[in-house]
């Protein structure tokens, strides 16, 4: 059974780009340009992991996050925060987040991220 990740950001090519890397890593993956409604959305999918993009429409990443973290049965859930802003290890820290990842990244940062939260 592989190990599922969510990837939540607004940019087309980012999505895509995770996706290749974590699919080719034999991760299976979801991915939302919207962090609305996120409760529905992580139950729907049951993920192992989240990455969580800062900057999204409607709800913020910051926001979707901490929604998250108060859900009693998706609290648990590591949630990998990425962004290009400076100021990445302050918001994931707001967010409630486990970990982050600063954008831009390459193949092995993100992958090396995922493994160590969820393993292989």
């Amino acid at each position: 059974m592989s190990k599922k990740v969510f990837i939540f950001d607004d940019n087309k090519d980012i999505l895509e780009l995770c996706t290749l890397i974590l699919e080719g890593a034999g991760y299976e993956t979801k991915t939302s340009s919207t962090s609305n409604h996120i409760i529905e959305q992580v139950a729907g999918y049951q993920p192992d992991v989240i990455l969580m993009d800062n900057w999204l429409p409607d709800v913020g990443g910051i926001e979707a996050t901490q929604e998250l973290k108060r859900h009693p049965m998706y609290k648990g859930i590591p949630v990998i925060y990425f962004s290009a802003n400076n100021d990445i290890k302050a918001l994931a820290e707001t967010a409630g987040a486990e970990s982050y990842l600063a954008k831009p990244f390459d193949i092995d940062q993100l992958e090396q991220i995922v493994v160590a939260m969820i393993g292989k």
